[in-house]
């Protein structure tokens, strides 16, 4: 969000500028051509919100002061919380601690409806909530939350049955900053998941900015410096005599400084984890705001360095620090590594690095196609993923500005505060290879309305094999897209789990999943965290195309261990435990 605000008057510019510690703006961007709205295909998805029974209204507090957390939105979650095999849905709100309002949990019935059981579980409170991350941080079997804050972090230990019990100060939990994207993953590979939470500036909710109109506007992160992100090691639970069911089974200390995480300070807003450098550990990708993106690569020694300049994906190809917000990892040539597609402000461009060799990233934004879409937006809330099932994987934006546009965009959901932010969300098409192409204009269920998105979470939540979307905007209701995409190719779901107990399992974070079939290999990364203050189910959803069956599964685990596993036939969800494989 590398905005510079401006003053209100040209003849006051240099006044107020020194008194409000914004910069005039720079010249406006060259106009983006008009958008096509002519489809040239069917429709990927349709709004089945009011359908699903989902009402939940975000609220972003009072508008009278611009407060900067405001326009920054709230993250949403799909996650199957009560073990039931039917995702549920989480949304955060941010009108401050003391709002009527709170967060929105949404329990999935057997016949695919949704009941709000928000009241009494735990997760009812109001607050300037930000983030979400999932994951079994206690090794009992159940998926349990970490929500950050403007100023804080809250960690939620699932006692079943949709009940939460906020444990973070027993569990050594503290981040007194303006935490954003969060994410859990086994840093240290000793079988417990750890927490890297993305901090972003040091803001000062006195400091007013104004539009290029002279309007009171929300500020830019120019105006204040970065802050660094925290590193938390799971300690492996409580000592044996504490485990009763009634206390908190979950300890962590904070190895920011330690592990060098802490040294270096950014706007942070994105996350990414994956084994980026090929030596079978976790490595922490951030994208900042108008500053270098981090790639914290792992030393195995439980340090990190940062290596973002030297791998290629610090700055875009012209040497330029975008404002970084969501992110989203997937591959996107199908060549077996890690993508990193980041979104920017709509007078920039969002960028795609690709990795190759392992380790190394180029961004090739132009070479795919992607600087030539129907529109450009204030892009937040990302992700990869194969929506028509054709063997590529697609990419889904929800975008909103973050400063006032001259003229009002017409929107049902948005009010006359809101609608000078509003933009259109973007979906492009893999064409094969990694070029894209926009496709925006078929979907108006998605792309068709103005909103002010931020948060973006995707997953089958009707269970038909194919993945849905799941927005949370400001100041707007949820909505719940399902996939009606047509002539959709066969597919498999991959659940890679680890044992942590006699019956119990977990989702293997950071596991990487290849699928054989039809002779292409495909590579998904297990992991929750991604796009912008969101978590979607850590389960590897590979599109498959004409191929009639899976050749066979091939697995390295978190802890570097690698496992083949038969195939099987298509469209139907698999689940590959840890130790029940072969050697390969």
């Amino acid at each position: 969000m590398n905005l510079r605000s401006s003053a209100p008057a040209a003849g006051l510019v240099a006044v107020l500028a020194v008194l409000a510690g914004c910069r005039p703006a720079p010249d406006p961007p060259p106009p983006v051509p008009a958008a096509d709205d002519s489809p040239d295909g069917p429709p990927w998805f349709e709004d089945v919100t009011a359908r699903l029974g989902v009402d939940f209204t975000h609220d972003p507090g009072p508008t009278d002061k611009y407060p900067m957390p405001q326009i920054m939105g709230s993250g949403c979650a799909v996650c199957d919380l009560d073990g039931d095999g039917r995702p549920d849905l989480l949304f955060l709100t941010n009108g401050g601690p003391t709002a009527k309002s709170t967060n929105g949990l949404y329990r999935q019935k057997p016949d695919g409806t949704f009941e709000d059981v928000t009241a009494g579980s735990g997760l009812d409170f109001p607050g300037f909530n930000m983030g979400v991350a999932v994951g079994d941080v206690d090794n009992d079997g159940r998926p349990d939350l970490l929500i950050t804050q403007y100023t804080g972090a809250r960690l939620f230990l699932n006692r079943g049955g949709m009940k939460f019990q906020d444990v973070t100060a027993e569990a050594g939990i503290k981040n007194p900053l303006w935490g954003a994207s969060a994410a859990f993953l086994d840093f240290d590979r000793d079988g417990w998941l750890d927490l890297f939470i993305v901090n972003y500036i040091d803001y000062d909710p006195n400091w007013p900015c104004r539009s290029r109109t002279g309007e009171a506007d929300y500020c830019g992160p120019k105006t204040f410096h970065g802050t660094a992100s925290k590193l938390f090691r799971n300690r492996g639970g409580r000592l044996a005599q504490d485990t009763a069911a009634d206390k908190p089974r979950a300890a962590f200390e904070d190895v920011s400084v330690g592990s060098r995480v802490g040294s270096v300070p950014g706007p942070g807003l994105g996350i990414a984890v994956a084994d980026f450098d090929g030596d079978g550990w976790p490595d922490v990708f951030v994208a900042n705001d108008g500053q270098p993106n981090r790639l914290w690569i792992n030393r195995r020694d439980g340090t990190f360095a940062e290596e973002a300049v030297p791998r290629g994906a610090a700055y875009t190809q012209m040497g330029q620090e975008y404002a970084g917000m969501g992110v989203a990892a997937g591959d996107a040539d199908n060549d077996g590594l890690v993508d990193l597609f980041v979104t920017h402000l709509g007078s920039e461009t969002n960028t795609l690095w690709r990795q190759g060799p392992r380790g190394v990233f180029k961004d090739a934004t132009a070479a795919a196609g992607l600087t030539a879409t129907k529109w450009r937006g204030t892009g937040f809330g990302t992700l990869m993923a194969d929506f028509d099932h054709d063997g590529w994987v697609d990419i889904a934006v929800v975008n909103g500005r973050i400063d006032r546009a001259r003229a009002a965009s017409p929107g049902p959901g948005l009010s006359p505060h809101w609608a000078p932010y509003g933009e259109r969300n973007q979906l492009l098409a893999n064409t094969g290879g990694g070029r894209f192409k926009d496709v925006s204009a078929n979907t108006p269920g998605f792309c068709g309305y103005v909103t002010v998105a931020r948060g973006l979470a995707c997953g089958d939540v009707d269970g038909d094999g194919a993945p849905d979307l799941v927005v949370n905007a400001v100041g707007e209701k949820a909505r719940v897209f399902r996939n009606v995409a047509r002539d959709r190719g066969h597919w498999v779901k991959v659940r890679a789990v680890v044992p942590v107990g006699p019956t119990a399992t977990r989702d293997a974070y950071g596991a990487e999943v290849a699928v054989r079939a039809g002779g292409t290999r495909r590579v998904r990364v297990v992991s929750s965290a991604g796009s912008f203050l969101s978590a979607s189910p850590p389960v590897a959803h590979v599109g498959l195309g004409p191929a009639t069956a899976v050749e066979g599964f091939d697995v390295t685990w978190p802890d570097g261990a690698r496992e083949t596993f038969p195939g099987g036939t298509v469209d139907r969800e698999f689940e590959l435990r840890k130790g029940s494989g072969k050697k390969p």
